[in-house]
Order: structure tokens, then C-alpha cells, then sequence
């Protein structure tokens, strides 16, 4: 038995899928459970005890069967923490002179601030002065070409101490060649310092660019103290309560970890929660037979945004946290701040806005009935009638109409001059008109036609919208997949373990021997098997992954390739993988020369563990006819159409081959789907709602 939790910023999502033999104790023999509880912001470990208890009631399970969990974050723990920028208080040692890198950067501006003098780059995590700097240097090719003075670590990290510190980033000139100085000034902050935590760029980020590598040395460190304090926490209040228990915390590559590797990486379990998305996307892809997939996940704070190519996520180790540069592998998923909790709003030009601020948990939307009384999303879906009041959370929470409608009436409809339903209808157009512009950011803008793509809808929120999102952008086939209130914790737990490695090698292919790549990857697979084996992952469960970073010779940047191999490699091969690169580099950008010199410059070592597969029961078809499912009828507003008397039917009460038609609602307990006029939605083997927009 595996659990898998989702802590959002509204709701805290669990997922128990039931490995054990024979039925449930419904009888009924469905093995995957879902449910949400609110997430509880000041300890959002309280919340994940909470929605445990919740879930082990309502299965009848006990933690004595449990194998496992797995634990992932969207908005919360180490986003919030940079959003809000309350990390941990860090210092930094370097190399002498590049104290400033971090505010040289590349001496770029930000994408929304090319035309904006006032937009800026963030300031540093950590200010000038507690950036401190040591005499030492190593060269381009690894070689020492000033020792370390040691005594001038001592300085530093004795300044750090007098500063209070509680965490310190180390990032010295070419250590990802050789670490031996960083490991050496390690040694003597545990000396000097042994409170303080201590981030090396050669174990978080060994690789080349100096800028992003200290960047994501220093990400590591500003978030280890507040990861590690939670991950404590959290194990301390679950053997309190079960007993011991195997913790996995999801990281932002799809891929999970022991908690114990993820408190000296903070950095790499930042927007986890999304991966999880992307990964269950996959996974429903996989069911319904298509490869190419837009995920869009719609929670209560913000509205994630993926893309499955040949039936796997992306997965980019170039990338942004709020505004910082990071080097770790992280699935590509784009998050706006568009959700059920967007509060709407009206700025000085008298326009109507929703988001990002968010209504969150606390105090939540006003229907919710805690304290709210700003506009929502969830407020103006709920005068629409798209919510039914007394089905929320399956009826378990009660939403207040009254207050849903005093608050778009005070705030959206009366200063604009209009009737509450219009104000609600204008509230759900711009924030579908801001998620589009997402959608298309995340696929346009990279070169991919979304018409070419199957939307999977999840999150509370995601079924609400996808069949007008998808009209909007011109996709014509929509997915809102089994538990879609819950879907990323449901690929929380079906994710593997993960370890990625890298080593930078940068030598002209022509110039590369195939004993040297050999020699760089035989080495990080070693470090991956014994990762993986300590982590109780068995030798035949354990697959290995070679790719490389390349590029052409002048180029900035780099395409990553695969590379197949049987443990060895020849001239042959070296060769293949120009090849592929040549070809990789076409699609992408839609040009290559075969003519120009090639460059490997980093090579690449995946560890993964898997885990065993979650298969769905596919189920016999039954007739077309949902009437066994139909609730009822109630007025619903449709665009140019006003309220109209609208079907309602009970998702759970659905058959596979059962087709409904819009304009009807499809109701379950942790979601709502909209299927609007002229669409049609059918139910397949395994329960997914597909729908012809």
C-alpha cells in the first residue's frame, strides 16, 4: 500500500493506492482511493496528518500495511519561501573576485520587463556583505593553480558565524573539475561552524556556468534549513502518531528521493507538486492513446501548465525559481497565478482583473464562509451555477451562495454597472483568457501547434474550464481523467525514485575519445547503484539513463541527446550521437549543419527505481444511455445563452460507453466538469471522460 500527498496552497490532495490482494472493504475491488482536506498553511505538516487520518478511515486501511509515501509541494514550503523571501538567513564563500557574480549575472533583463524601465532582476538571496571570499583558484582543466589558504577560510567562516548565519553556500571557480577546496572548506566550517549547514556547488550543481551554478548553490542553501526543519518535523509527527515511515519526497524531475537525500537538496524538491502532474499526465495519455498531451492542472492558487511529448514529459535542466537561474533537471511545467481562489479585481483604468492574488486557504474564497469577502473564481463558477452548493468535497464542505454573490456584487458588478451573473461571467472569461495565453506560452511560443495535442483538465478547478480553454485555443479533444481533484498525488505515488548525475567533459566530439565518456559515466552509474541500493531499490528494479549536452561549436546553449549504449561505446557511436543531435537540433529550430563542429559538453547519468506499476481495471463497455447517472436539472450560464436548464449527472454513476451531451454538468466529489453547448462527452474503459469540443 502506497500513499501519495499533494500540498497545495488550498488543498492538501491524498492519493492510497491498495497493492494487497483481494477487495476493499466496499467489496468492490477498486484499489485507488482519493480524497482532499484544506491545507493548513502555518504547519502544512498538520495537513498532511489530517488528510493520513482521513483517508485511513475512509478505506478501512491501516499504516501497518503501508510500503511507503510520497510527498510533493506545489506552492508551499520552498516556493513560498522565495516568493515571499523569508529563507533561511545564508552566506556565501567564493573564490577572491567573484564576490558580485550574483548580481553580474548575464546582465540580462527580464522577459517582461524588456520594454519597462522599472523592471528589474531580483536581488541576491544574500546580501554583499554576507558574501565572503577566499584565497584560492583552481584552473580550466582542473588543475590547482593556487592552493587553498586555508586560513583565509577560517576568516570567512568565522565572519559568517558572528553574522548569525544559518546556512552557507560554497561556490569556488571550476570546483565542479575538482572539489577538492570546496570539500576541504566543508570540512572546516563543520570545525569553525558545526550549527551551520553547508552547500557545496560541486554536490548540488557540478557543472559549468559560474552564475547559474552558484545560483543554485545558493537557492540550496537559503531553502535547506526550512526544508530540513519541515521533513524533521514531518517524520517526527508521523512516528508519533503510526510509527516509522518510509518518507519519499517528490523532486521537481518527476523522479522521488528518500527524505533524508532531500534535506541536502532542498533545492531540487521546489515545484514538485506540478511534476507530479505531468507525471500522471503521462500516465493518462498512455490509457487513452495519445502521446502528444498538454496538462493543465487548476488548483485553488494557481494554474499549472505541462507538455507531454512521445508520451514523456519534458524535462529541462535549464530553468527559473521566481526569478532565479537553476541547473537541475526539472520537468518544464509553467505556473501562472490563475485558480479557484484568484481574487477579482478592478484596477485604476476600470478593467477587470483575476489574479494572482489568492484568496489561498485562509481565508479563502467568500462562498467558503471563513472570513472571505474579496471575489473568487470559485465565487463567480458557483453563481453561475456551475457548483452545486451542497456537493462541495462531496458535500463534506457547504458553500454559501448569498456570500458568493454579495461579494462579485460589491466588489465586480455594481462598479462596472453590471448584473451579478455578468460580472461572474466576466471573472471567468479573463481568467480563462489569462490561462490561455498561458497555454499558448507553453506551446506556440516553443514551437508546437496545440491543435496537435490532447488536453488532459485536472485539479478542482481544471474540469470547470477545459472545454472553453480548449475551444479557445483550438484543441479539439479533452481528457478529464479519473480523480482528476487528485491527479497529481496520484502520480506522486506512481512516480519512481530518481538520481540524476552530471559531469561537465566540454571536448570537441572529434576530439572525444569513447574511453573517456565511458570512463565519466561508469563513474556517476556507480554512485547511482549505490544511491539506489540504499534506498532498498533491488538490482533488477533499477534502470540507468545515458544522455549528453550538445551543441555546436560557438553556441550558447545546449541540446541534450540520448545516448544508447550496452556499457561501452566506440568511435561508431560517438558519431551516431552527432547525428542525433543534428536531427534533435532540426526539430527544435528548424535548421542544423551538418558541415559545422560539435561539441559535447556535459554528460548525463540518470538512476532510476522503479516502482511497480499501477494498472486500472479496463472495464466492459455498457450501453450509451447515462440515465442511470442523470440527478437532475438545474440552471446553469452559458456564453450568449444566458441560464439554461441544464442536465446534472453523477460522474461515479457512469459507464464506459455512456454519452452525454452539452450543455450538462458531470459531478463528482472533489470536482466538477462543464461540457459545453455542441460537445460531446464519452466515458471510456477506464473511466475517463472524454470529450469532442
Amino acid at each position: 500500500m502506497r500513499i501519495g500527498i499533494d500540498v497545495g496552497g488550498t488543498f492538501t490532495d491524498i492519493v492510497l493506492i491498495d497493492d494487497r490482494k483481494g477487495k476493499t472493504r466496499s467489496g468492490q475491488g477498486r484499489r485507488i482511493h482519493y480524497t482532499k482536506v484544506l491545507t493548513t498553511p502555518q504547519n502544512p505538516a498538520l495537513g498532511v496528518l489530517n488528510g493520513i487520518d482521513k483517508i485511513l478511515r475512509l478505506t478501512g486501511a491501516s499504516m501497518a500495511d503501508l510500503d511507503y509515501m510520497v510527498h510533493g509541494h506545489g506552492t508551499t514550503i520552498g516556493t513560498n519561501a522565495l516568493i515571499e523571501r523569508k529563507g533561511a538567513r545564508a552566506g556565501l564563500i567564493t573564490t577572491a573576485g567573484f564576490r558580485d557574480v550574483l548580481e553580474i549575472a548575464r546582465v540580462e533583463r527580464p522577459d517582461e520587463g524588456l520594454y519597462d524601465i522599472l523592471v528589474d532582476t531580483p536581488e541576491p538571496l544574500i546580501p554583499r556583505y554576507l558574501r565572503t571570499e577566499v584565497e584560492e583558484r583552481v584552473g580550466a582543466h582542473g588543475e590547482v593553480v593556487k592552493p587553498l589558504d586555508e586560513a583565509s577560510v577560517v576568516r570567512a567562516v568565522s565572519y559568517l558565524k558572528d553574522q548569525r548565519v544559518e546556512t552557507i553556500a560554497v561556490s569556488l571557480l571550476f570546483a565542479f573539475l575538482n572539489p577538492s577546496h570546496e570539500a576541504r572548506v566543508k570540512e572546516i566550517c563543520r570545525q569553525v561552524y558545526p550549527e551551520a549547514l553547508v552547500s557545496l556547488s560541486s554536490e548540488i550543481c557540478p557543472e559549468f556556468r559560474e552564475f547559474e551554478r552558484t545560483s543554485t548553490t545558493v537557492i540550496n542553501a537559503y531553502l535547506q534549513p526550512i526544508v530540513e526543519r519541515y521533513v524533521r518535523n514531518l517524520i517526527a509527527l508521523l512516528a508519533e502518531k503510526y510509527g516509522p515511515v518510509e518518507v519519499r519526497i517528490m523532486q521537481a524531475s518527476g523522479g522521488a528521493m528518500s527524505a533524508e537525500t532531500a534535506r541536502d537538496h532542498a533545492v531540487n524538491i521546489v515545484n514538485s507538486g506540478p511534476a507530479g502532474g505531468a507525471v500522471a499526465g503521462a500516465f493518462i495519455g498512455q490509457l487513452v492513446g495519445d502521446d502528444h498531451v498538454m496538462t493543465v492542472d487548476m488548483g485553488g492558487t494557481s494554474f499549472d501548465i505541462g507538455l507531454i511529448i512521445g508520451g514523456v514529459p519534458r524535462v529541462s535542466s535549464e530553468g527559473q525559481f521566481e526569478g532565479y537561474p537553476v541547473k537541475i533537471p526539472a520537468v518544464d511545467v509553467h505556473a501562472i497565478g490563475a485558480g479557484g481562489g484568484s481574487i477579482a479585481w478592478i484596477d485604476r483604468g476600470g478593467a477587470l482583473n483575476v489574479g494572482p492574488q489568492s484568496a489561498a486557504a485562509d481565508p479563502g474564497p467568500a462562498c467558503y464562509g471563513l472570513g472571505g469577502d474579496q471575489p473568487t473564481v470559485t465565487d463567480a463558477n458557483l453563481v453561475l451555477g456551475r457548483l452545486n452548493p451542497e456537493y462541495f468535497l462531496g458535500g463534506e464542505m457547504k458553500l454559501y451562495p448569498e456570500q458568493a454573490r454579495a461579494a462579485v456584487d460589491s466588489c465586480i458588478a455594481r462598479p462596472l454597472g453590471l448584473s451579478t451573473e455578468e460580472a461572474a461571467y466576466g471573472i471567468a472569461r479573463v481568467v480563462n483568457a489569462n490561462m490561455v495565453k498561458g497555454m499558448a506560452g507553453s506551446s506556440i511560443q516553443k514551437g508546437f501547434d496545440p491543435r496537435e495535442f490532447t488536453l488532459i483538465a485536472f485539479g478542482g478547478a481544471g474540469p470547470l474550464h477545459a472545454c472553453e480553454l480548449a475551444k479557445e485555443i483550438g484543441m479539439q479533444k479533452v481528457v478529464i481523467p479519473l480523480y482528476p481533484g487528485a491527479l497529481s498525488a496520484f502520480g506522486l505515488v506512481t512516480s519512481d525514485i530518481r538520481h540524476d548525475y552530471v559531469q561537465t567533459i566540454a571536448k570537441s566530439a572529434a576530439s572525444l575519445l569513447p574511453e573517456e565518456l565511458v570512463r565519466a559515466y561508469t563513474a556517476m552509474e556507480a554512485k547511482a547503484r549505490d544511491q539506489l541500493r540504499a534506498e532498498k531499490i533491488a538490482d533488477e528494479d533499477i534502470e540507468i539513463e545515458w544522455t549528453a549536452d550538445v551543441r555546436y561549436s560557438g553556441q550558447a546553449y545546449e541540446l541534450n541527446v540520448p545516448v544508447p549504449h550496452d556499457g561501452a561505446l566506440t568511435r561508431k557511436d560517438i558519431d551516431a550521437l552527432v547525428t542525433r543531435f543534428h536531427a534533435l537540433h532540426q526539430k527544435t529550430y528548424a535548421y542544423s549543419s551538418a558541415d559545422e563542429p560539435v561539441d559535447v559538453i556535459n554528460v548525463r547519468l540518470i538512476g532510476i527505481g522503479q516502482v511497480p506499476d499501477v494498472k486500472l481495471a479496463r472495464q466492459k463497455r455498457g450501453p450509451t444511455s447515462p440515465r442511470p447517472a442523470l440527478k437532475g436539472k438545474r440552471p446553469v450560464y452559458f456564453d450568449g445563452k444566458g441560464f439554461v436548464p441544464t442536465p446534472i449527472y453523477e460522474r461515479d454513476l457512469l459507464k464506459p460507453g455512456n454519452v452525454v451531451k452539452g450543455p450538462c454538468l458531470i459531478e463528482e466529489i472533489i470536482s466538477s466538469t462543464v461540457v459545453t453547448p455542441g460537445a460531446t462527452a464519452r466515458v471510456d474503459p477506464w473511466g475517463n471522460v472524454v470529450i469532442r469540443v
